[in-house]
């Protein structure tokens, strides 16, 4: 289900006061590296990711792999840091606006 306009503004407020919490490294966005967010995305649903050191398309590759391999939505992206939703069908956390 694609998030509206105003679930996505809504969510960029959640995740400004967040910390990261997955840091990649100089491996980039490898498979454990997507099984590990996909473990945080089901706790916490909204998840801010610090990406690696790299050129522009290299970081969207990186994001890439991260929205793909976990089935979330890119929420917003500013330099190095990317934030990632993905609604917990089993226990919701949290409420979106319609």
């Amino acid at each position: 289900m694609p998030l509206t306009p105003s679930q996505t503004r809504y969510l960029r407020r959640l995740a400004h006061d967040l910390n990261p919490v997955l840091l990649l490294g100089n491996k980039g966005a490898t498979a454990a590296v997507v099984k590990e967010l996909g473990q945080a995305l089901d706790i916490h649903e909204l998840v801010k990711v610090k990406l690696s050191a790299g050129d522009k398309d290299a970081r969207q590759a990186q994001i890439d792999v991260l929205a793909g391999g976990t089935q979330a939505e890119t929420i917003h992206q500013i330099g190095h840091v990317v934030v990632l939703f993905r609604r917990n069908t089993d226990e919701p956390k949290i409420a979106l606006p319609r």
